[in-house]
């Protein structure tokens, strides 16, 4: 039997944006093999994590550069070109959300952001605001797969979690969500999200 799914709730980054650092990277560290450096000993992402619970740039930058000064112009392009990191939207996966939306669904967004950032991102791609709202990481000081934020998520919007379902590419965020009462599905694809949305009694 399907669940009674009342509340549908979306990531945004790898679900309905493009992400990734290597873009302006591959032309700030052209070495394939210097490049997987930086990101696995400097600019990693359990440093910009942080950032996504709410740490500020300047504070993110300064630590880093205390430990590789000779780096220091490559720490800081990390914010200075992040929009060219996010340079398109899945818009499959966005006609999804929005066509859930006319059809007077309740969607609302769950992102791990940072609070700058993410306010471009609005700038930049105008159907984040179409959801009925969002709740971003750095905002509330927590972060996902943490149960703590799924939690807030709930009671900021009144979400019943037995009714909910959440979608995020990462297993580990799906897990999380599970661990909080609600239903929740890995996204791959959009039409394998179709498929997943369908098996949980909702209609795309």
């Amino acid at each position: 039997m399907a669940a009674d799914i009342q509340h549908i709730v979306f990531d945004i980054g790898k679900v309905l944006i493009h992400y990734d650092p290597n873009l302006p990277f591959s032309r700030i560290i052209p070495d394939e093999s210097e490049r997987q450096w930086f990101f696995d000993n400097v600019c990693t992402h359990e440093w910009n994590v942080e950032q996504d619970r709410g740490r500020d740039w300047a504070e993110a930058e300064a630590l880093l550069i205390a430990d590789h000064p000779e780096r220091a112009e490559q720490i800081r392009a990390f914010r200075q070109y992040w929009r060219e990191m996010v340079p398109h939207a899945y818009e499959d996966s966005v006609a999804i959300m929005l066509g859930l939306i006319e059809d007077g669904r309740d969607v609302t967004m769950l992102t791990n952001f940072a609070a700058d950032t993410f306010r471009e991102a609005r700038g930049m791609f105008p159907f984040l605001d179409r959801p009925r709202g969002v709740t971003v990481s750095a905002e509330v000081g927590l972060i996902k797969p943490d149960i703590a934020i799924y939690e807030t998520h709930a009671k900021s919007f009144g979400l019943d979690p037995s009714r909910s379902i959440f979608i995020d590419d990462s297993l580990a965020n799906v897990e999380g969500a599970k661990a909080a009462g609600w239903y929740a599905v890995h996204f791959t694809g959009a039409d394998k999200l179709r498929s997943d949305l369908a098996a949980h009694g909702v209609d795309v």
